[in-house]
């Protein structure tokens, strides 16, 4: 079967294209699934780059076939395997191997699809979509009359952040490199959509917040958000840093969230929200129940072939890609 697999860490000319690999046999708990389609994800790009080389949490190791969320049907079932069967459609995050014909996948990440659910949607959505769902359910909490920061509000999973939080009740501020993507934002839901400013979006929000700040953060950011982020959450409040696009913060001494407001700050990871099967289908059929019923729209950018995914990869690295991108495999994926 064709994949594409890494066997060193590095940049996109480490993706080898390989034609001669086997169609891998389902274990205990795990599923053979003829992949429609794959999900182009930063964390594909990091897991290439080796920042999950020694995570226990994502335990992806070399050499490994790229792609962790996709979308495909089942055609066999390891044993013990009792929440899908041979025949259905699923979906599937954090679990590797998706830029491949075939994947041997945990059955307990699948999440069964709707009949009008496409495959290319469903590739696109679950990751950033499940993210987003346990962010603003779980973590923030949030309902109506909250207030959030959302950064890099015009991203896949900011986009998304701001429409469960506006659907919540909540009011919405928002961050983004440059005009157009602030009205990205804006169109959203953002109430006010503000440049980084070197941290003087904290600024900002203090004043439209009659100085109080607001009740959470989410800063996918890091390096270059995070203490403004700080400055720009009411006392008691939470900051929630889910990624390091900018960077890694190497440097915060936890005196500094008592000197901010005796601030929350919590760094999670969807794995730890996707505990096990019936959570899995519950976040994914919120997210693909949205969509359907148009309450969540998500902005899709140029499909990839097994041939082309390198410039995937290269343009989430230079931040040129635009909107949520996939990799088409299997030749009768559904479009939608």
């Amino acid at each position: 079967m064709r994949a594409i697999v890494i066997e060193q860490y590095g940049g996109p000319e480490v993706l080898q294209h390989r034609h001669d690999m086997p169609v891998p046999v389902p274990g205990p708990g795990e599923t053979l699934v003829e992949v429609a389609c794959a999900g182009v994800n930063f964390m594909d790009v990091h897991t290439r780059q080796g920042k999950y080389a020694r995570s226990r949490t994502y335990p992806v190791r070399l050499p490994c076939t790229l792609g962790m969320e996709g979308s495909g049907r089942v055609v066999a079932l390891g044993e013990g395997v009792t929440n899908v069967a041979v025949g259905d459609r699923v979906a599937w995050c954090i679990a590797w191997g998706s830029y491949a014909e075939y994947a041997s996948l945990p059955a307990a990440r699948l999440a069964r699809l709707p009949d009008a659910m496409g495959d290319e949607l469903a590739a696109a959505s679950i990751f950033q979509g499940c993210t987003a769902h346990y962010l603003v359910e779980d973590t923030a909490r949030l309902r109506e009359g909250s207030t959030c920061l959302v950064h890099a509000g015009a991203g896949a999973i900011g986009q998304i952040l701001i429409q469960m939080a506006r659907s919540r009740g909540a009011r919405v501020f928002a961050t983004a490199s440059t005009p157009e993507k602030r009205a990205v934002a804006t169109a959203r839901g953002a109430e006010l959509a503000l440049a980084y400013d070197e941290g003087r979006f904290a600024d900002a929000v203090r004043e439209a917040t009659g100085g109080r700040g607001v009740d959470v953060v989410f800063d996918s950011l890091g390096l270059a958000t995070l203490r403004g982020s700080l400055r720009a959450t009411r006392t008691r409040g939470l900051v929630i840093n889910y990624g390091s696009v900018s960077g890694s913060v190497n440097d915060l001494d936890p005196i500094e969230l008592g000197e901010a407001g005796s601030l929350f700050l919590t760094r999670p990871r969807l794995a730890d929200h996707l505990a096990d099967a019936a959570t899995v289908q519950r976040r994914a059929d919120a997210v693909f129940g949205a969509l359907l019923d148009g309450s969540l729209s998500i902005e899709r950018g140029e499909p990839y072939t097994l041939d082309t995914v390198h410039e995937g990869h290269e343009r989430l690295e230079q931040r040129t890609q635009v909107g949520k991108s996939v990799v088409r495999i299997g030749a009768g994926s559904r479009r939608g």
